[in-house]
């Protein structure tokens, strides 16, 4: 011990002291605010403390860093300097202060509101002495400031104590490789706890939402970091009022069940529009980057997609089919809760305020729920989406395959597709389960063991006249392919195949030259990032293939998988049922360009329309003219003025949804509903 320096000792210490104060008030807010009548499982306790643990580990070392960094300097070492020696102790002291009113601010906050202090309190601070006096009505004030100066004053003795243990022990200086080794130890030391993980993502604020019980999330979190994340990807807040005067017509829009512009209630019961004799599995696979152009549905000449194809000639093919945006993490939060992904900067995955939604996929009655990734969980920090609000979800991901990992994305998609079929084939109650590849990314890894994939060759020329930048981008494309007729056939092997629904669609599109051998808006409008395949395959319930003109969306997808598998369900999102020919005459699409000066629109099966979110340059285009870019906005008055409309209602309500859309229990859902005028219930 003696030739561990005295500021290291002193810094350890201090990250100590921090650590068993935070781990004491979590101890306490447990005690506090756990609801006897459902109270904690014993391993969501455990796992909730653990991870609270490491996080209260992390604000104890940030708190410890500044330390750790200017210490070494003569000028600032504590135990060379009284100057430097009452700086460091009035810099822990108000590091004291600021933590403690945090910790007591987030207790008062989570009685009041039984939510964690987040960035949202911040509105407090706009009628400053309306909140001090609620504050003066609603909590002992006088007591709990005699308690904190107590505590400031045994703080204070403490850190003199502990400066004054450190300054009298004994010390062997240490020189040459010696202190070379110390540095770096304490260098990796601290490091580790601050990244928190043995993985190739650091600890995250998700990671704390790993179940449906809300407590458990509150528990695990630390209050300061929490509300960092918070403030930090707090985005653009949304237009209450907005929503209400665009209200009726997204209401009416939507078949709300009871349509109530003063409560903004959006909830509908829906009734399914088909009724099979027995529950089906349902299988959803989200196709990175599978951009319609690129596949032979749309006529590539360089047939990339064979098995793909023969899916779609046997099933549903919506050929007009588009996701809200680009970018994978935006289109999973779409998918899974019939949201667009309307975060201006930051996706929704990543806003702790937004991760808490009510979702159809927790629905599913007596069904088991399965999500499939190549890679991590907290990529994207999806986790918290899927694990806090997808009741009994048992998620794989990197670390819990067999197959080896190939490349930053994780396994391969051959080898994900194996994975899953591996799990499923031995469920024997009805399961519901997502399927999400990763492979058709750069760096374009094909693994050796790929089931007799064998690459094929194209010139310059035609890669570039049909939509591929790369011979490696190609065969990847094909490869995702491959491994889809490979599951496909083994799924007929095992025996789950007539029991189960497929859905197969891109997570999105890529920009770039679409071809000569597709629509033209698809790269003079952008639409190719937009527009991807949907394949809906079940022979046991679809007899016969159809291709289908109807303008669908992404976050359609959940509620018209629970319809045609039967399932009743609340929808409390902006997707509608695609199998409900109530809405055939009104089908759009939205559709979302985030950037430094971000885009909404709307598409139906004649027009695009689109503005910037400031309202200035709207234009109005015909998708399937030859001359696409033409502004059509003068010619078509009244179409543009009700596209303009739908559009602002979708936007607006897509940011009031997403924030007033919390996790609730399925019989609650279901006490919820009603009957709607259009056929939902």
């Amino acid at each position: 011990m003696n030739r561990i320096p005295r500021l290291t000792r002193f810094a350890a210490l201090i990250a100590l002291s921090y650590t068993l104060a935070f781990s004491a008030a979590r101890l306490a807010f447990w005690q506090l605010f756990d609801n006897p009548n459902d109270p904690l499982t014993g391993d969501d306790l455990l796992q909730a403390l653990y991870l609270g643990l490491k996080f209260d580990l992390r604000l104890a070392l940030l708190i410890v860093l500044p330390l750790l960094l200017l210490g070494w300097l003569r000028p600032l070492n504590p135990f060379a300097s009284h100057t430097a020696r009452t700086l460091w102790q009035g810099y822990l002291l108000l590091a004291t202060l600021v933590v403690t009113a945090f910790y007591v601010s987030d207790f008062g906050h989570f009685a009041y509101l039984q939510t964690r202090l987040d960035s949202s309190a911040l509105r407090f601070l706009a009628n400053p002495l309306i909140s001090m006096e609620m504050v003066w009505q609603s909590y002992p004030v006088l007591p709990w400031s005699i308690a904190l100066l107590l505590l400031f004053a045994a703080t204070a003795w403490w850190w003199r104590r502990m400066l004054s243990l450190c300054a009298t022990t004994t010390h062997q200086p240490l020189r040459g490789w010696r202190k070379a080794g110390m540095v770096t130890a304490t260098f990796f030391v601290v490091l580790f706890g601050l990244y928190g993980k043995l993985s190739a993502y650091p600890l995250r604020w998700s990671d704390a939402f790993f179940s449906t019980h809300g407590f458990v999330s509150a528990l695990a979190s630390n209050p300061l970091l929490y509300f960092y994340e918070t403030y930090k990807y707090n985005g653009q807040p949304y237009d209450e009022e907005a929503t209400r005067q665009l209200y009726p017509q997204l209401a009416d829009w939507l078949g709300a069940t009871q349509p109530d512009a003063t409560r903004l209630n959006f909830s509908r019961r829906v009734e399914p529009m088909h009724r099979p004799s027995h529950p089906y599995n349902v299988v959803v696979v989200i196709l990175e980057s599978f951009a319609a152009y690129k596949s032979g549905l749309s006529g590539n000449p360089l047939q990339p997609t064979p098995n793909f194809a023969a899916l779609a000639a046997d099933g549903l093919y919506f050929r007009n089919f588009y996701t809200p945006s680009t970018g994978t993490a935006r289109s999973v939060f779409a998918a899974i809760t019939g949201l667009p992904d309307v975060e201006p900067v930051k996706t929704s995955s990543r806003n702790p305020k937004v991760v808490n939604q009510q979702v159809i996929m927790d629905q599913f009655t007596d069904y088991a729920r399965y999500y499939f990734l190549g890679g991590s969980a907290s990529w994207g920090n999806i986790r918290g989406l899927l694990a806090s609000n997808i009741r009994g979800l048992q998620l794989h991901e990197e670390g819990s395959y067999d197959s080896p990992v190939i490349d930053v994305w994780g396994i391969s998609d051959l080898d994900l597709f194996k994975e899953a079929h591996k799990v499923l084939q031995h469920e024997r109650k009805p399961f519901i389960a997502v399927i999400q590849t990763s492979g058709n990314h750069r760096p374009y890894t094909i693994p050796e063991e790929n089931e007799g994939f064998e690459l094929k060759s194209a010139s310059a020329e035609d890669l570039a006249r049909y939509g591929f930048e790369s011979e490696e981008e190609f065969n990847s494309y094909r490869f995702m392919d491959h491994s889809i007729g490979w599951f496909m056939q083994e799924v007929k092997r095992a025996g789950y195949f007539d029991n189960t629904l497929f859905a197969f669609f891109g997570d999105h599109g890529i920009a770039g030259n679409a071809g000569i051998h597709t629509h033209k808006a698809d790269t003079q409008l952008g639409l190719g990032q937009n527009r991807v395949p949907f394949v809906i395959y079940a022979p046991a319930l679809i007899p016969e293939g159809r291709v289908l003109d109807t303008v669908a969306s992404e976050v359609d997808v959940m509620t018209s998988l629970a319809s045609l598998s039967g399932q009743p369900h609340i929808n409390t999102t902006l997707g509608r049922d695609l199998f409900n020919p109530a809405y055939d005459n009104e089908r759009h699409a939205f559709i979302i360009r985030h950037a430094a000066n971000t885009t909404i629109g709307v598409v139906d099966e004649e027009f695009y329309f689109q503005m910037p979110l400031q309202g200035s340059g709207k234009s109005l285009h015909r998708i399937h003219s030859d001359e696409p870019r033409q502004n059509l906005l003068d010619h078509y008055p009244q179409q543009a003025e009700r596209l303009e409309r739908l559009t602002r209602g979708l936007y607006e309500s897509a940011r009031y949804i997403s924030n007033n859309n919390p996790h609730i229990a399925r019989g609650e859902a279901v006490a919820a509903g009603g009957t709607n005028t259009r056929g939902e219930k």
